[in-house]
């Protein structure tokens, strides 16, 4: 039976995917849109490295078990063959292919999508440059050998220029040079290296934003000689309507700061209310993904410059960052968390000294406290280790809360102006839905609740219980806390004596 294809899927008929950082939060969202909307595509290759102990092809098996695959099982099982997974690392060279999967790879690969990164803001330069910018250049040099390929998508971050007041689609210069500092972190030694990436990093705030901007440079200057082309999404969210509606599967971003304080475990954040809010749900940013290297190769003359695509929400969707916590804490309740450790009512504040007190007053004591009755007890101690992975959390977070952003996304919105009614139905980009942001917070809360915490919504009614009891707790021992302070303050000061 002939199927017709819109014209996305006619550009994809046939051709041969490979994708590195598969396994990732965004990895497995491209995975499954391929395979479920480009459905007359010939191959997906992926690379995945063992871990605890499972071989890639465990962890494929595992990966298809996960409810976001379940349409693809339901309505095209059959794309699920189509998946070929090879052992590799984007920490080895040429991947950690060789013989046969790395011809397979090379005289087969259309399009490549690179997506392996280390994400963590906290790392430290040596891992960040191994993974994001050495990594980056063992995959160029991979593409290099593709005999086929029609285009190579980096994946960035809309951060990386976080110098620059407005952020266009363009690849900014930077002093320093890709190649000198994949160098210096080969000869030198980590504790070295650590000592001087301060001075480093300026002006940016970690490891992430800096590694990332350096590939760029790397990836730029290989435009004269392959088809590159840049994606730079914001901070990705959980996906608004498919491959199911609130679908996450880690903590980072504006996740891991929802269950952190719908859990009561975040009690106070440094955010400047005013900011608008920069994510993007993870379907869209997906969505463009694809369709970038359609519109790249329908092209009747390639562009002067290397493409770049600020994927970022439209001006007119941005909430600010003040009306994002109010909505939070009303859906909160609505919806909340089973069994929080204290009642969801985090301060938010850009005032660095009362954070710090609101710190050291509610999350620092009562992690000892519970230590200190956890030792009594003879039970292994945790909240000292829970709230130093908070704390350094929040610490790398604080630059992103604080400062405005501001990013033109003109090419990534022409993407969606571009495309048929037809194609427009199955790669959705639509920033004028009817849709409001609060049903999406709503689904982001559900899947918080369901995808991550694997909490069923029959208990919702004993966890709106729960919380009732929780803010009596939480106002008896504020008052209680604060109160005592203060005594203890006044008696210290001797003003107490006048009285």
């Amino acid at each position: 039976m002939t199927v017709d294809l819109s014209p996305v899927q006619e550009y994809y008929k046939d051709k041969t995917i490979f994708i590195t950082g598969a396994s990732g939060f965004m990895g497995k969202v491209l995975l499954e849109k391929l395979l479920y909307s480009c459905h007359s595509l010939k191959e997906v290759i992926i690379i995945c490295r063992p871990k605890r102990g499972k071989a890639p092809e465990t962890r494929l098996e595992e990966m298809f078990k996960l409810p976001i695959f379940q349409r693809i099982k339901d309505e095209r099982p059959e794309m699920l063959k189509r998946v070929t997974i090879y052992q590799g690392d984007v920490t080895f060279d040429q991947l950690g292919l060789s013989g046969e999967s790395l011809k397979h790879v090379t005289e087969n690969t259309n399009i490549v999508f690179h997506m392996a990164a280390t994400l963590k803001l906290e790392g430290n330069l040596r891992d960040a440059i191994d993974m994001n910018l050495l990594g980056t250049r063992r995959a160029l040099n991979v593409a290099k050998e593709m005999k086929q390929l029609e285009a190579f998508i980096h994946l960035s971050t809309a951060f990386c220029n976080c110098d620059q007041e407005v952020m266009y689609e363009k690849v900014y210069e930077f002093p320093h040079k890709p190649e000198d500092l994949m160098r210096l972190a080969e000869w030198m030694d980590v504790k070295t290296l650590d000592a001087i990436t301060p001075d480093l990093l300026k002006p940016h705030p970690n490891t992430y934003t800096y590694s990332k901007r350096l590939a760029e440079l790397l990836v730029r200057d290989h435009y004269e000689s392959m088809p590159v082309i840049i994606a730079r999404p914001s901070i990705v969210s959980p996906a608004a309507f498919e491959p199911l509606p609130g679908w996450v599967d880690n903590l980072n971003g504006p996740t891991g700061l929802m269950i952190g304080c719908g859990k009561g475990v975040i009690r106070s954040v440094l955010v400047n209310q005013q900011n608008k809010a920069e994510v993007i749900p993870v379907d869209y940013a997906i969505n463009g993904l694809i369709v970038i290297p359609y519109e790249f190769n329908k092209q009747a003359k390639r562009p002067t410059n290397v493409p770049v695509y600020n994927i970022t929400n439209a001006d007119h969707r941005k909430m600010t960052m003040g009306t994002v916590v109010e909505m939070s804490k009303r859906i909160n309740k609505q919806i909340p968390f089973n069994a929080g450790l204290w009642y969801p009512d985090p301060c938010v504040t850009t005032n660095q000294l009362y954070h710090n007190f609101n710190v050291a007053l509610f999350h620092w004591l009562p992690a000892y406290f519970l230590d200190f009755l956890m030792l009594i007890l003879g039970q292994k101690r945790f909240m000292l280790r829970v709230q130093e992975k908070i704390s350094t959390g929040l610490g790398v977070l604080q630059f992103f809360t604080l400062n405005a952003w501001c990013f033109r996304s003109d090419s990534y919105a022409s993407l969606w102006n571009k495309l048929n009614e037809e194609d427009k139905a199955i790669f959705n980009m639509n920033m004028n839905t009817e849709n409001t942001e609060v049903e999406y917070m709503i689904e982001c809360a559900k899947g918080a609740r369901k995808f991550i915490l694997k909490e069923k919504d029959e208990d919702l009614p004993r966890a709106r219980v729960h919380m009732k009891i929780q803010w009596v707790v939480d106002v008896v021992c504020k008052t209680v806390i604060v109160g005592l302070f203060f005594y203890y303050l006044l008696r210290w000061t001797g003003v107490l004596a006048i009285f």
